[in-house]
Order: structure tokens, then sequence, then C-alpha cells
């Protein structure tokens, strides 16, 4: 049947930052504006991701282009063998790294290519940059979505808004993870804007002051990307009236100790959002 199926990607930590397995879904409580939603589906597995580097090619990421696309590559290699990628590159204008006969690639050669296709020059559109990763992942043929950013400025180029890229996110399942690697003595920085993205839609945002940091940051991305659970209800309020609804997701071990769950706190009820629920046994569509 046809329904407004809202999935949700969650990561579950300790207090102490570990993350951990074994829940089940009796383990989740979940609420939708406050109130309580059934859980339909429930799986906690290591899927394969579409992904999508947003890389900042603007005039002053020059002197660290080599550490940020170093740290790009570790995150390449310590994903899933079976991703999808893609690469957008933005500075005064938007372009896409890959050849435009390869929508996505999991080759490590074909990726740095793509991420040193572009010179460092010029300002910083990063929203227009998230909004044509957004858009990009709409082609993935696979189900969960992530778009990771790496910047060193606030944005001062793009034709969209923050509130552009927070509805469009709003209205997808994509999850934002941005880097922002700020230098105070450099340009316009807006760290706050970053966390903003990032947490509105199940991400993180990661403030750095060194180049060496980013690597091992993009590393723990992708072991945050390699340990989640799925949640998907359909919503008590079946109404799709382009309204903005609030999520709230808790959790609690086997010996009832509160867990820090980390997912999307919004969306959209839009008519584009409707899946299908293939069958009773709780898959995803």
């Amino acid at each position: 049947m046809d329904v407004n199926l809202v999935v949700l990607r969650l990561t579950v930590r300790d207090r102490k930052g570990g993350f951990v397995s074994g829940l089940q879904k009796q383990d989740f409580r979940l609420y939708e504006d406050g109130s309580p939603q059934v859980v339909r589906v429930f799986d906690h597995e290591d899927v394969p991701v579409a992904v999508g580097l947003a890389m900042d090619n603007s005039g002053s990421m020059g002197r660290k282009r080599n550490d940020v696309t170093a740290a790009a590559l570790a995150f390449v290699h310590a994903s899933n063998e079976r991703d999808e990628m893609f690469v957008v590159n933005f500075n005064d204008r938007v372009s896409f790294g890959l050849p435009d006969t390869h929508l996505f690639s999991a080759s490590a050669a074909e990726l740095e290519r793509a991420l040193n296709g572009v010179p460092a020059y010029g300002r910083t559109a990063l929203y227009d940059g998230l909004e044509a990763g957004l858009d990009h992942l709409k082609k993935a043929t696979l189900d969960k979505k992530v778009l990771i950013a790496i910047t060193d400025g606030g944005d001062n180029a793009s034709k969209h808004t923050l509130r552009n890229v927070l509805n469009d996110a709003g209205r997808s399942d994509v999850i934002i993870y941005v880097i922002g690697l700020f230098d105070e003595a450099e340009g316009e920085t807006n760290p706050g804007v970053l966390q903003k993205i990032a947490r509105a839609t199940g991400g993180e945002a990661f403030t750095l002051r060194e180049t060496a940091t980013v690597a091992p940051t993009c590393e723990q991305i992708a072991r945050d990307i390699r340990n989640p659970y799925t949640i998907a209800y359909i919503p008590s309020n079946p109404k799709l009236d382009d309204t903005q609804r609030s999520i709230k997701v808790t959790a609690s071990g086997p010996r009832g100790e509160k867990l820090v769950v980390r997912t999307r706190s919004t969306y959209i009820a839009s008519p584009e959002r409707p899946a299908r629920l293939a069958n009773s046994q709780g898959k995803l569509p």
C-alpha cells in the first residue's frame, strides 16, 4: 500500500560516547509533535549508502586542499564497498566532479580525480552546493542517503538561501554532515548555521581549527554511517499539508539506562514523501 512512511536513521551512543548495538524495537520511544507513534519498520544493519561529497573550492581553500582531499579519500576507503558516491564542487559556481556518464562511483581513483578537478578560487556558494547535492541524491537507487560538506567559510555567493536548504532537506531523507574548517583570522565564518543544517537532518557539524584533524573526522563520520538503526512510522496525523513536524526519539538500554539518540529533529509533511510499505515483515521499501 502507498503510505506516508517517515523513515528515520538513528545513531545511538552510551553516555561515554560509544556506539550501542543490539537494541530491539521495544527499546525505542517515538513521538511526532509530542504524540506517541507506532514503529512499523525496525532494522539495524550496515547497508550501502548513497553519499555526496560537497567540497569547498573557494580561494581560501588553496593551501588546505591536499589535506582535505586526503581526508575525503580516507572517508572513501573507510566506507562500504557497495556505496554509491559523487563529488559536487562549489566556489562561485557549482560543478560535478565525475564525468557526465557517471552519476555515482565506488572507485577511489575516479573520486580522487573528481576531488582535484577544480582549482581553488573565488567565493563560497555553500548553499548552492548543498542544494545541488540534495537534488543529485534523488537519482540514487539506494534508500539511505548522506551528504557531507567540507568548507572553511560562511556562504557569500549563493543564489539559494539557508531557508531553501532547510526546506529541501526537510522534504528529503538525506542526512547532512558538515565539517567547518575555520580560522578566526580568515574571512567570515558561521558555525551556528552549519550546526542548524546538520542537526535538523540527524547529522552532525564539526568545527575544526587544523587541517590535520579533517581526516580522523571523516573516518569518524564513516563509522557513524556504518552503525545505524533504521525505524519508520506512519504518522497518526495523515495530512500532507506541507507543515513542519517535530520528531523526538528516545532509547533505553537492557538495564533501563538512558541512551543518547541522534536523528533528524523535524521533517516536512510533503506530498512528495509517500512511499510503498512492501510487506508485513517490517522491511523497508
